[in-house]
């Protein structure tokens, strides 16, 4: 009856390894001649070919910061980013260490040209985050662009070469 038990227990903890393995397909990567016509938040959120893939880290999510994150996504898509950022900034009061509410903050904050700001929030979601993965990358677009737009171009470009070390293979799965 013990190696009854142990067998589901050892059974039970494999699923739940095998459902965190499990990986999510790419953002589809959007053509990079139009880089010009892109908004900033655009420029974030697209990735290049290079940068698709790897390794992702995925938070577990309060449900009242995904409410939160769905009214402020509403809101950005027509265009009320002041709307989006008192949205994201109630989510960041409930879970002000959560690296992706850091990171939207930021976003919203390029797109009202608050560059600082966003360069800040975009720090601090690094900091905070897995220093891997898509969030890692979007991290340092919005910190490379932000310090573009502020005429600090040396450090715009170091800031570009750290989206490198954003791409980790994940392990090989048996």
């Amino acid at each position: 009856m013990i190696a009854f038990r142990s067998l589901i227990l050892a059974l039970a903890v494999l699923t739940l390894l095998a459902a965190c393995a499990t990986t999510q397909a790419p953002a589809p990567v959007e053509d990079r001649s139009q880089a010009g016509h892109r908004s900033p938040v655009e420029e974030v959120r697209a990735s290049a070919p290079e940068e698709a893939g790897g390794l992702q880290v995925f938070p577990l999510r309060n449900p009242a910061v995904d409410e939160l994150i769905r009214g402020a996504e509403q809101a950005e898509s027509v265009g009320d980013l002041d709307r989006a950022a008192v949205l994201l900034e109630r989510a960041i009061r409930i879970e002000p260490r959560d690296p992706e509410l850091l990171q939207n903050m930021a976003e919203i904050r390029l797109a009202q040209s608050d560059w600082e700001q966003a360069e800040a929030q975009a720090s601090r979601s690094f900091d905070v985050g897995p220093r891997v993965g898509e969030l890692c990358q979007r991290n340092w677009r919005t910190i490379a662009l932000a310090r573009e737009r502020t005429g600090r171009h040396e450090d715009a470009h170091r800031a570009r070469e750290r989206l490198q070390a954003c791409r980790v293979e994940p392990p090989p799965r048996f």
